[in-house]
């Protein structure tokens, strides 16, 4: 009998779509285990989000948090109903209460073309864009989530906040992962995206970024407003490597950069910090779609192969490793080797049709 590491992972299929996708990532993680080997994934799935919070009055129980914090890493698939608000008008959004409870300040949001895949740029270069951009995710303008005041029904606030101890470990991060890809060929530099010019904030974010830099010599940096970076998304995104940003700013730009690559649908992500993570694919519940079979699941399974990527690497778990690069190669397979296309981006494929792509090419591998 192997020894096999054995990994708890808390799965919040969420709502809409959400639980179609994480159906989806399962299946596809199962084959990717059997194939590669090495650990053990015990699945505890849990309630959570609007449609629970229309049901029971709760968004997060208490029990689906314990479980959470108890486990290994958290998959998510995707929270909310335009139908269902709390009082206040604002979203369910329990994903959110996740980063804020586990302190998970960098959301790590990779873009990356495929061979013979979708995008929207009719430059030739657009074939070789493979960037991540890091968003901080418990600090910025979304510090006032639920903290918002209006008073006498003639002025609204929300403050933006940046801590230095933060937005240390936020560039710390984003160095050391520029680090890790130029071992695997990439440029090895980090831009910042700021408005230093325009508020002390800012300022502030980009002095601290500087500082950090200088303990990572062998790493290139350099800063963008993030007006110019919006712009140089589209005019020249193959240039960039890393990018770092406020929390808001990253928000909106995370978006744009999956529209570079074909869309929400093909735009993993992850919220990770010193301790715990969540992996879920960026986009919404799209419940217009839901049960339709419909739903692009290529966020959701490289969510998961990102999950395997980290707990590989922090628990020197090489089994982890070898299942993430089956699943990733055999995404890229499946994109650029079978012209599958969900409806997302024009095509007649559904969701299991994708899945079924690729567990085969991970089961022939």
């Amino acid at each position: 009998m192997t020894n096999e590491t054995s990994f708890r992972i808390a799965v919040l299929p969420g709502d809409g779509i959400g639980i179609e996708v994480i159906d989806a990532a399962l299946e596809v993680l199962s084959a990717a285990r059997e194939k590669s080997g090495g650990f053990r994934l015990n699945i505890e799935t849990l309630p959570a989000g609007a449609g629970h919070y229309r049901d029971t009055g709760v968004a997060l129980p208490g029990d689906t948090l314990k479980a959470a914090e108890e486990s290994d890493a958290i998959l998510l698939g995707a929270m909310g109903l335009p139908s269902v608000r709390y009082p206040d008008g604002t979203e369910i959004a329990p994903q959110l209460d996740l980063r804020f409870h586990f302190n998970l300040y960098a959301g790590v949001r990779p873009s990356m073309t495929f061979a013979n895949g979708p995008g929207v740029l009719a430059d030739p270069r657009s074939s070789d864009i493979d960037f991540v951009l890091i968003r901080e995710s418990t600090e910025g303008l979304f510090a006032s989530h639920g903290k918002g005041v209006v008073e006498d029904d003639r002025e609204a606030r929300d403050t933006l906040v940046i801590t230095r101890a933060t937005s240390e470990r936020l560039f710390d991060f984003a160095f050391n992962l520029a680090r890790q890809r130029k071992s695997q060929g990439h440029p090895g530099h980090v831009t910042l995206v700021d408005k230093a010019n325009v508020f002390k904030s800012f300022a502030f974010f980009r002095e601290i970024f500087d500082e950090r830099a200088v303990s990572f010599p062998d790493i290139g940096s350099d800063h963008l407003y993030v007006d110019a970076a919006a712009l140089d998304m589209v005019r020249r995104p193959w240039e960039f490597d890393v990018l770092v940003t406020e929390n808001m700013f990253g928000d909106i730009l995370s978006d744009l950069a999956a529209g570079l690559v074909g869309g929400m649908g093909f735009a993993p992500s992850a919220d990770i910090g010193d301790n715990n993570a969540v992996f879920q694919p960026a986009h919404g519940t799209a419940p217009d779609i839901m049960g339709s079979g419909k739903a692009n699941p290529v966020a959701c399974i490289l969510s998961a192969a990102m999950m395997l990527d980290w707990l590989g690497a922090r628990h020197d778990a090489p089994g982890c490793l070898r299942a993430a690069q089956l699943i990733k190669d055999a995404v890229a397979t499946t994109i650029s080797e079978t012209g599958m296309r969900t409806a997302d981006v024009g095509g007649a494929h559904n969701t299991e049709d994708v899945v079924w792509a690729v567990v085969a090419t991970i089961s022939g591998a």
